[in-house]
């Protein structure tokens, strides 16, 4: 079944970014809510999974890919107050759920236990089973209900991307960013799950993961999009994804920097889970390579994927990466990240004020405190 597109007067967004947000939000909320009417005509209990499902897409988020996405377009040409913007907001906020889906898998992978401040998916599934005295393990329940929820997510990213009603023509011409999109981010938690299973703690590997987990998917592809749904020149694809390859890095450079030392009132998860996790980040893997043979390098291996790693021994990590340099020097990689991505902008004409809005993205995604 093809569903419509989302009404228009939800998907016509003003400049300011708390009203795209919004408007995000109201194209996800109104193409989720003609999909539940599917899911309850499967029956009412898989209606309920699924309300789970559009609480967690619609229960927070910075919609960094579609703003990324919708900038794109405009500075590759999109008329924000044209024809066909309707159309192009809905096939961007789709990519919110490729995010959910990823999240989803990504908090079973780690085993973790809380995403915004809430209960993760498999975390909350777990307890449905649990209180209703169902048969079989709880945990094992709970983690089929997030593969299938995440997979769920993803197949309906494809759905509402479809259903935009977006002209055959730009369908095509988008096909390359929206297929490579998806497959990057599998790719990347793949190579994820296999550098913490072999214990490469090169910093070469913990690049290569944030290349295609997060850079490809958060602000590369989603920018390569919005430049093929306008059309764009070669040489402003290329500029965009030059940009975004290394803006998406030191984003997540500054995400693993938060994973240890942001506040969990801010970031809505427990400081130290990505220790407790085993994750070979770059801090990480910068700290080893400076510690050498010494003590702290056995001190930071012991405590490596310890899932019972308690505050003072996070503190105590804090205090060795901060005596090895790591975390000057992986500051010192979002900045020179940083300063090459301005640089890409400056070999293209992007039109304003997209031009100006990216520049100013580019800063925050990389000085944020969540």
């Amino acid at each position: 079944m093809v569903h419509p597109p989302v009404p228009s007067d939800t998907l016509l967004p003003g400049q300011s970014e708390e009203d795209f947000r919004g408007r995000v939000e109201a194209a996800l909320a109104a193409y989720l809510e003609t999909r539940r009417a599917d899911a309850a005509a499967i029956g009412p209990v898989f209606a309920e999974a699924v309300d789970a499902l559009v609480g967690f897409v619609l229960g927070g988020g910075k919609r960094i890919r579609p703003t990324f996405a919708w900038w794109g377009w405009q500075g590759a040409g999109g008329d924000p107050d044209g024809p066909t913007a309707a159309a192009v907001l809905q096939a961007i906020s789709a990519l919110e759920l490729i995010q959910a889906s990823a999240l989803i898998h990504d908090d079973l992978i780690d085993a973790s236990a809380t995403r915004r401040g809430r209960p993760t998916v498999h975390v909350e599934f777990a307890g449905r089973h649990a209180d209703s005295g169902w048969s079989g393990p709880p945990a094992r329940f709970g983690a089929a209900a997030a593969i299938l929820l995440g997979d769920l997510a993803l197949t309906w990213a494809d759905d509402m991307y479809a259903d935009a009603g977006l002209a055959p023509d730009v369908v095509a011409r988008a096909a390359d960013p929206w297929r490579g999109m998806r497959t990057e981010v599998l790719g990347g938690q793949y190579l994820d799950v296999l550098t913490q299973a072999t214990g490469d703690d090169s910093p070469g590997a913990a690049l290569r993961v944030d290349r295609f987990k997060t850079a490809a998917y958060t602000v590369e592809r989603p920018l390569h999009l919005g430049a093929e749904l306008a059309g764009a020149p070669p040489a402003l694809v290329s500029a965009y994804r030059r940009f975004g390859a290394d803006i998406g890095v030191a984003f997540q450079l500054r995400d693993d920097l938060l994973g240890v030392f942001g506040d969990p009132e801010v970031t809505g998860k427990p400081a130290g889970d990505d220790l407790r996790e085993g994750k070979r980040t770059l801090l990480v893997a910068l700290a080893l390579e400076r510690a050498g043979d010494g003590p702290a390098r056995a001190e930071i291996t012991g405590a490596l994927g310890d899932p019972d790693l308690d505050a003072a021994a996070v503190e105590r990590l804090r205090g060795l990466f901060g005596e090895l340099g790591a975390v000057q020097a992986v500051e010192q990689r979002i900045a020179a990240l940083t300063g090459a991505a301005l640089d890409a902008l400056t070999t293209a004409e992007i039109a304003e004020p997209a031009a100006s809005a990216l520049q100013d993205l580019a800063i925050r995604a990389t000085r944020r405190h969540a």
